[in-house]
């Protein structure tokens, strides 16, 4: 690297993508050089910018670290409402557990990017018109428009979310840097439900020593406070202190993607051999859906991270493959939902995921042309990155008719 730091010395953007790429070797390798080139106005600005970067952990503004603590607290006492009230838990958390979770969240990136007081009503109208609507939602536990309204009311809490974090209507990299957030989010809640996992298991051992068991009040009132606060506390870590996961994603990205291309492949050639097909199977056809859905969000966070950092061409051929063979779960996918509409008729679930394909093939299909332009570089993967961004809210307007004018359409069955 120090050769590359020789060579592009006056060329800004190069020296910023070799910084991005390895933070640690860069500040190595421009500090052993810099004796060096250190009469050059780039090289003492470079100087100034690596000594003042900070790796330790950073805890915000003490305005930030009570806005944390207080949006915790509000929503922990949201989590526990079924305890002091009559609402049953079953009927509260399937409906409700949506606002334990986004709105503190909505509130925290509002509150970051200093939007105005109308964006603020905005996000808080449409949260309590959602709320109302999913409450006085007809109490049919075998309405299948109820149970599709309460898993797209969580995606569509989820676009309020991203609306919040990008502010600005048609930021198509701040829509890419939303995604990236997601992948970052994932791996830190993990890590801190890990860590509270453990926690959890010594305090309740060591109390139980002393004779005293406090299993029941402990998951009752600290592990369920500490479910809902969860999501803040890891959304907090990864704005302050991006350094904590801005290794790991990129890695979980390269290892997963060529692990799910091959496993792709291998189970579309066992489905042939099982006996078992989705045309037939209404099981089998959703989690043959649920897996579409979850190799695609694995494409669009690959996509994502390779954005912010240099992708290798091995890496670019794993991910125009996988955007292949995933077209090809779709059409099948597709296939069957069609058939089983021509067969047995129209449906609530039927509905719902013909339209999430079709709208799922179609973005793929644009995704995969531009990825093709990038291994025959014709292209470069930012503009896949914009294809993904620009097709976003699509999937809003597909959550939003799912969850409030579905059911009307089928009369709340």
């Amino acid at each position: 690297m120090k050769n590359d730091i020789f060579i592009h010395l006056d060329n800004p953007k190069e020296l910023e993508r070799l910084y991005r790429q390895n933070k640690t070797q860069f500040k190595q390798s421009f500090l052993d050089v810099y004796p060096q080139i250190k009469d050059k106005p780039m090289a003492q600005f470079w100087k100034e910018r690596l000594e003042d970067s900070r790796e330790e952990i950073q805890f915000g503004s003490k305005k930030e670290l009570i806005f944390v603590l207080i949006a915790s607290l509000i929503a922990g006492f949201i989590a526990k409402i079924p305890s002091f009230t009559s609402i049953g838990e079953e009927f509260f958390y399937s409906r409700n557990v949506g606002f334990i979770v986004f709105p503190t969240l909505i509130a925290y990136f509002s509150w970051k990017n200093n939007l105005g007081i109308q964006k603020w009503m905005l996000f808080g109208g449409i949260s309590l018109i959602s709320l109302l609507f999913i409450n006085l939602f007809p109490n049919n536990p075998n309405s299948d428009t109820l149970t599709l309204s309460c898993i797209h009311l969580l995606l569509f809490l989820w676009s309020l979310l991203g609306f919040s974090f990008v502010g600005e209507a048609g930021h198509t990299l701040k829509r890419l840097d939303f995604l990236r957030f997601n992948g970052d989010f994932v791996v830190m809640s993990t890590l801190i439900l890990i860590a509270g996992g453990i926690t959890t298991g010594i305090t309740i051992g060591l109390f139980s020593l002393i004779g005293y068991q406090i299993e029941n009040f402990y998951f009752e009132n600290v592990v369920v406070v500490g479910l809902a606060a969860v999501p803040l506390v890891a959304t907090f870590l990864t704005q302050t202190n991006p350094q904590l996961v801005s290794k790991v994603s990129p890695v979980i990205a390269r290892i997963f993607s060529p692990i799910v291309l091959v496993m792709l492949v291998i189970y579309l050639f066992a489905i042939f051999y099982s006996g078992k097909d989705p045309y037939n199977d209404r099981d089998f056809l959703l989690l043959f859906n649920a897996l579409l859905i979850g190799v695609m969000a694995i494409i669009f966070f690959s996509v994502a991270e390779a954005t912010n950092t240099e992708k290798g061409k091995t890496e670019k051929w794993i991910l125009f493959l996988l955007s292949v063979v995933t077209i090809l779960v779709n059409a099948i996918a597709l296939s069957a939902i069609l058939f089983r509409i021509s067969t047995w008729g129209i449906t609530p679930n039927r509905l719902a995921v013909l339209g999430s394909n079709i709208f799922i093939l179609i973005n793929l299909l644009l995704v995969t042309i531009k990825l093709f332009g990038v291994v025959t570089k014709k292209s470069n993967i930012v503009e896949v990155g914009g294809q993904i961004a620009i097709f976003l809210p699509v999937y809003v307007i597909w959550t939003s008719f799912v969850t409030f004018i579905l059911p009307f359409l089928f009369n709340f069955k």
